[in-house]
């Protein structure tokens, strides 16, 4: 009886390269999804998380997609045989590498619907390296191509990438403005400031291009300078990612003792409530959800303006922005907020409000979701 009531619900597959970041970041969509009458799976590649997914009633497909570039011809394959082995009614790609593969895959498979959620426009739109120069603009070319299919839509995240995929070639009418993947207020909630010393958290994967070396920096002058202040680094390193910073480097700076190095945890409301400052010198965003939940922890926020983050953070309001690759200003700003317990305090509230207004994972779920009935009638 439970195979044929399946059977006649429509069929919602996310293709997402990590098991960890499905759960951070898709898990709530997908069990409201279940909830609203959808069969729902995912293809990832499983580590650490499958039981936590299954357990939240979605059925896991175990699929290797490396985040390299590694063999691209055979991934395509992979995903061809899957499309057509479910048959889905929607596949819901996550990051780019699954969006254009997937893309093309699903358009080959003959999937009557896709939606493609650009999760920022990653190491190919924002590397200063000869290869992604080269890659980029042929990337760009081919995805306007598949992601301008008339049953297609591209969830962005942030006004600059929607400018930059209109420039490319996708029809306005294809684009979705979706902010992000929410964040559950009611998990991360704020709370008053721990004692001193203050600390400074940047949360995220270890890569250059999160702007982990300004960081690092930022705190070696500050500290020269005799500020007394915590800097640390909550995240692991990211050997998948070309911009991985590389291990001789993470253990010379865990001996110059600058900054500390706490490593992957999975209970973040505790190291946001643990932080005075939140910080995230990144070169390009989606729209961070690290950023968005500790703003709902009432935490002030240091970030670049650049895409994504400054989506997340008005300047003066809720954080102050600086410019990208620049240790100094990162200093200077982290400074500012380091001498000032009242201006944390009223960043922090605001962060609060502009959270509850505009990023709630309610608000996300039910745009997604309306996006999924436009597109299966």
């Amino acid at each position: 009886m439970d195979k044929v009531l399946a059977s006649n619900r429509p069929k919602l597959l996310f293709v997402v390269t990590e098991d960890w970041y499905f759960v951070s970041h898709r898990l709530l969509l997908a069990v409201a999804a279940r909830e609203a009458g959808y069969d729902v799976a995912v293809a990832t590649r499983v580590r650490q998380h499958a039981e936590t997914i299954r357990r939240a009633g979605i059925r896991v497909i175990p699929f290797e997609l490396s985040r390299r570039i590694g063999n691209p011809l055979l991934e395509l394959m992979g995903l061809f045989f899957l499309y057509r082995r479910e048959r889905p009614d929607i596949v819901h790609h996550v990051a780019l590498k699954p969006v254009f593969l997937g893309g093309l895959a699903g358009w080959l498979a003959g999937i009557p619907s896709q939606v493609n959620a650009v999760a920022g426009l990653g190491w190919l739109f924002i590397s200063r390296s000869r290869t992604a120069r080269w890659m980029s603009p042929l990337i760009r070319w081919i995805l306007a191509r598949l992601l301008s299919a008339p049953r297609c839509r591209v969830i962005v995240q942030n006004p600059d990438d929607a400018e930059l995929l209109k420039k490319s070639g996708v029809g306005e009418s294809h684009l979705r403005m979706i902010r992000g993947a929410g964040v559950d207020t009611a998990e991360f909630s704020p709370t008053s400031e721990p004692r001193e010393p203050i600390c400074v958290v940047l949360a995220a994967r270890i890569l250059w291009d999160k702007g982990v070396g300004e960081f690092v920096e930022a705190a070696r002058q500050l500290t020269q300078d005799g500020v007394k202040a915590r800097f640390i680094l909550v995240g692991d390193p990211d050997p998948d990612n070309p911009a991985a910073v590389p291990e001789a480097t993470l253990h010379a700076w865990q001996k110059e003792k600058i900054v500390e190095q706490w490593g992957h945890r999975d209970d973040m409301v505790t190291v946001f409530h643990a932080a005075h400052v939140v910080c995230l010198p990144s070169y390009r965003e989606g729209l961070p959800k690290v950023l968005l939940e500790a703003a709902a922890c009432a935490r002030p926020i240091v970030t670049t303006d650049v895409p994504g983050c400054r989506e997340v953070v008005r300047e003066g309001e809720n954080g102050l922005l600086v410019p990208a690759r620049d240790a100094q200003a990162l200093s200077d700003a982290l400074l500012c907020l380091i001498k000032n317990p009242e201006l944390r305090a009223k960043m922090g509230h605001r962060g609060r409000e502009i959270v509850l207004k505009e990023f709630s994972s309610e608000k996300v779920i039910a745009q997604t979701l309306d996006l999924y009935k436009e597109l299966i009638g």
